[in-house]
């Protein structure tokens, strides 16, 4: 094998003219991809399939072959095997192509080519000591007989078998651990499985216990409302009798009682109706809890209902320090909901403002939100009184729940308003919110869909609505 000169100044190319030339290719090819930094699988591959291609290109006229490291996105180690074109048949790159990474067959000019393309390795950097090594290489290999070329291949077989035969070895060892692991695996998921079994039964346990617990207290909460409902039918009756005779004797047309028969009999008109009032309450909180309040929705001239409740309430809180402030009536439009219902929450908020304001104003506001999901009104009660503590206010809308305090001896109450109020509030689809600071006041605000109705007539002149309750 001769080196050509014409191709030296890049990476030496031969001539392969004989048998020999051929063993020395493919000890040249393991050396050149050994210099350039390949693995020995890499090696062996090249420098077979180099041999296969010489083998099988061998005998045709000016047969050479050249090593190259072209430049390109993808650096490749290139083998070229040119000749002249002649009468022996096409080449078999079928060997070749199964080893390297691409082989092509050129023809078509003067001389016809064969190029054989690997990828370099990640580490190599192309410099100019980098190729006088690879060069190097190339040339330090001197002619090999048949017998060096079989030896030769016989040590790269027993170098290729005994790497093959470490990496059996190391893939038993994983196989080993995979199996461990999978044990592993099998057994944490069958203890995972039986505490799963486990915590389900306790949960189907847990749930009947709340089913049960649950039906306990939707039995108690009909046994209550039963009982609300027997108790204020009962009472209603007699307790309107004594109202009735009450202010029967206190009438002007009655026989003349002495000052301290009046006194007394006051005290039992006065004891009457807040019994009365209770009454009523806990009727109407059993017929909400029960569903059998309905809504009866039907236009609602809001100036006639707040110049009516306004004029109930101014009468029956005297003039003293504290002011009811009631919207303009310009202010208010008609809209379709409950009227009796709607009576109630403003009276009960506005009452319990009074209740427990002293001095300053406790005042009724109106404003119409046009959200995105249709209009909605706005009531807001605000007073100035003696306001509710910040502990107390998750308890306020529990029934007969009432905060301590000097004003609740005076004023004596059932406990039941706010939750009442709420519970409308609820049933007429709208929410009732409540806010408050101690010693500055009260804020309860109440939003309801409004769905405006016909315009109507100036109102009436104010009436009682108690009437309507």
């Amino acid at each position: 094998m001769t080196v050509s000169a014409a191709r030296s100044a890049s990476l030496p190319a031969f001539d392969l003219a004989t048998a020999q030339d051929v063993f020395a290719l493919r000890r040249i090819g393991q050396s050149a991809a050994k210099a350039l930094g390949m693995d020995p699988q890499d090696q062996v591959r090249i420098a077979t399939a180099l041999s296969e291609l010489g083998r099988d290109r061998l005998g045709c006229d000016g047969l050479t072959v050249a090593f190259t490291l072209p430049t390109g996105p993808e650096p490749v180690l290139a083998v070229v095997f040119e000749w002249d074109g002649g009468t022996k048949a096409a080449p078999d790159l079928e060997p070749a192509s199964r080893l390297l990474n691409r082989v092509r067959h050129e023809s078509g000019g003067a001389r016809e080519r064969i190029v054989a393309e690997h990828p370099l390795p990640t580490g190599w950097a192309d410099t100019p000591d980098a190729r006088l090594g690879v060069r190097e290489a190339l040339r330090r290999h001197a002619p090999m007989t048949l017998a060096d070329d079989l030896r030769a291949q016989t040590r790269d077989l027993i170098a290729t078998l005994e790497e093959t035969r470490a990496q059996r070895e190391e893939l038993r060892r994983l196989n080993d651990e995979l199996e461990e692991t999978n044990r592993g695996v099998l057994a944490l998921y069958t203890e995972l499985s039986q505490e799963l079994e486990e915590t389900n039964s306790g949960v189907v346990a847990l749930h009947a216990e709340l089913e049960e617990k649950s039906k306990r207290l939707r039995e108690t909460s009909e046994a209550k409302t039963r009982f609300w409902t027997n108790i204020s039918h009962e009472l209603r009756t007699p307790v309107s009798a004594v109202v009735a005779l009450s202010r029967l004797l206190l009438a002007s047309g009655s026989a003349p009682l002495t000052e301290e028969q009046r006194r007394q009999i006051s005290l039992i008109d006065t004891s009457g109706q807040t019994l009365f009032s209770l009454v009523n309450d806990l009727l109407d909180m059993a017929k909400a809890e029960a569903g059998q309040l309905e809504v009866v929705s039907a236009p609602v001239d809001l100036r006639a209902l707040v110049g009516q409740l306004g004029a109930v309430l101014r009468s029956t809180w005297p003039p003293g320090d504290v002011v009811l402030l009631t919207p303009a009536p310009g202010t208010l439009p008609v809209t379709l909901t409950d009227e009796v219902l709607l009576t109630r929450v403003l009276r009960n908020l506005l009452s319990n403002a009074l209740k427990f304001t002293e001095k300053g104003e406790v005042r009724l506001e109106f404003a119409v939100d046009p959200a995105a999901s249709g209009p909605w009104m706005t009531f807001t009660v605000t007073d100035t009184g003696v306001g509710i503590p910040e502990t107390e206010l998750p308890r306020v809308f529990e029934e007969f729940y009432q905060v301590r305090g000097p004003l609740q001896r005076v004023h004596r109450g059932t406990g039941l308003g706010l939750p009442y109020a709420r519970a409308l509030t609820e049933l007429l689809g709208g929410t009732l919110q409540l806010s408050s600071t101690p010693g500055v006041g009260t804020r309860v605000e109440v939003r309801l869909p409004h769905r405006p109705g016909p315009a109507s007539a100036p109102p009436p002149a104010p009436t009682d609505p108690e009437a309507d309750a």
